[in-house]
């Protein structure tokens, strides 16, 4: 229970650490095409990201997949700018009726795929923590439990923003979209940079 409660904490505490504001950045990205009233779309949203990343924790864990750090680096900014422009593209001309319109399946299976390069951040971190000694299985599925609490959390403290902005400031979704989508994709361009040329 003890070895649970710890990479259930390292697991929260990392998601919500600044060094992974780019994983944060991905998340809000992701959920700014929906309006508040859509929680399910970004249920199932947040869920398909979750069995991405889950995945490829679980491959990197046990150590049968393993991706050099600064191709990782590169790629996470990659998909958050890909996904601001997506959503952009994807208010304009789909489709939003429905749990799982067309339109909105493909955003489900782009939140999985990307899930999958994500989790490959999230598994070097792992790694890092693990010994040489002892099993992985029950670590790893507790820094996951961690970790997806942490996205919960800022999901809701996202929305929850969302809906003060729309119901007392009449803030219309598609500007928020634009705006949210906008900063995710030039955050991400300023790490593609720092990743390319270095922070220096």
């Amino acid at each position: 229970m003890h070895e649970f409660i710890l990479f259930g904490n390292l697991g929260f505490h990392h998601i919500l650490d600044p060094q992974a504001f780019d994983h944060l950045l991905f998340v809000v990205t992701l959920c700014a095409v929906y309006q508040v009233g859509e929680w399910r779309k970004i249920l199932v949203l947040i869920t398909a990201f979750t069995i991405g990343h889950s995945a490829t924790l679980v491959l990197s864990g046990l150590n049968l997949l393993n991706v050099p750090s600064n191709l990782v680096e590169l790629l996470i900014p990659i998909t958050i700018v890909l996904t601001s422009l997506y959503n952009i593209q994807f208010q304009r001309n789909a489709n939003m009726t429905g749990l799982f319109s067309k339109a909105v399946r493909w955003n489900y299976a782009m939140a999985l795929a990307f899930g999958f390069i994500h989790g490959m951040g999230f598994a070097h971190y792992f790694r890092a923590l693990m010994g040489a000694d002892g099993g992985i299985v029950k670590p790893l599925f507790s820094f996951n439990v961690g970790i997806e609490t942490g996205q919960v959390v800022v999901v809701g403290i996202f929305i929850g923003l969302h809906w003060v902005l729309e119901r007392m400031f009449h803030f219309q979704h598609r500007d928020w979209n634009q705006y949210v989508s906008g900063l995710g994709g030039g955050g991400a361009l300023v790490l593609i940079m720092q990743a390319i040329f270095g922070s220096s």
